[in-house]
């Protein structure tokens, strides 16, 4: 007799919960802010673990409000372009995503609040730029450029900075490095992102890059603003940073990470959806490779 697969609610929802949360974003934010964290224990800046545990909470909360609202609001084109959402392949209704939503902006407000006025700031900065990214009237990601300002500005001064300070009151050079280095890499990741998703946003007047310029140029731009991150922090890094990080541990890294791209690279055709979304992924995880890169340099000092 074969057993029949009995479908558990809580699992259920945990597993829709973390479809709605988009875990390569949720990977990265966590590992922003623990990288971060140790790039304080490494100067001697750091707060206690406690407030580690509720600056994830509060990171993460963040995440969830925005790419919530993003969902929210791309429903059409999420059956189009990504249909394995929870909303657009109706696992998770409207009404629940909202209250999601508006529970995920009202706890870091409120956890921000008890901070001080820089946390606040940060706080409310990403979730406004999440918000003007998405909802309309504004809905800036009908402007390519407009939209991968939101996401780098989100991404490279919100987070590495607004978190930073918040453990460590001040911002090591590293942090800056971190900055400049992240600048240019979100914005590959923010415009790379469209390139697998051309046929729903053409279909409902969405002007990304992609649409514009073709997949192969995107593809292109992409690629040399991830070369350009990895070749400031290799060239540069060590010069900038000298006392700050171990330097052989740093350029090691990046030249392997450098190295991993280019092959990722040369083995994939962007006019193929599903090769080019396993690639975007894969450069996703070259991002988290950096807040273990850059601590774990910052560390061996």
């Amino acid at each position: 007799m074969t057993a029949v697969p009995v479908a558990i609610p809580g699992v259920r929802a945990v597993n829709v919960l973390w479809r709605f949360s988009r875990p390569h974003t949720i990977i990265g934010t966590a590992l922003s802010v623990v990288g971060l964290y140790a790039i304080a224990v490494a100067a001697n800046q750091a707060s206690d673990a406690l407030d580690l545990a509720a600056t994830l909470i509060a990171g993460l909360a963040v995440n969830i409000a925005i790419v919530g609202v993003n969902q929210l609001t791309d429903v059409e084109i999420d059956r189009v372009n990504k249909p394995y959402l929870p909303i657009a392949a109706g696992d998770l209704t409207p009404r629940n995503a909202t209250i999601i939503v508006a529970a995920c902006t009202v706890i870091p407000l409120a956890m921000a609040l008890t901070q001080g006025a820089a946390e606040t700031i940060a706080v409310a900065a990403a979730l406004t730029v999440g918000a003007l990214y998405s909802l309309p009237p504004i809905r800036l990601k009908r402007f390519p450029l407009a939209a991968s300002l939101c996401i780098t500005g989100v991404r490279s001064i919100a987070v590495n900075l607004g978190v930073y300070y918040h453990f460590a009151h001040d911002i090591a050079p590293p942090v800056w490095a971190l900055c400049l280095f992240v600048l240019p890499f979100s914005f590959a990741i923010a415009v790379l992102k469209d390139v697998p998703d051309i046929e729903g946003d053409r279909a409902y007047s969405i002007r990304t890059f992609t649409v514009r310029l073709g997949a192969e140029k995107v593809f292109a731009i992409g690629l040399s603003a991830l070369a350009l991150a990895y070749a400031g922090m290799i060239l540069l890094g060590p010069w900038l940073l000298a006392g700050y990080v171990q330097p052989v541990v740093l350029v090691v890294g990046q030249l392997a990470a450098a190295g991993v791209l280019l092959y990722l690279a040369n083995s994939v055709d962007p006019g193929d959806k599903q090769a080019f979304t396993r690639f975007y992924m894969r450069v996703w995880a070259l991002f988290f490779l950096e807040y273990l890169l850059v601590p774990l340099a910052c560390l061996m000092a």
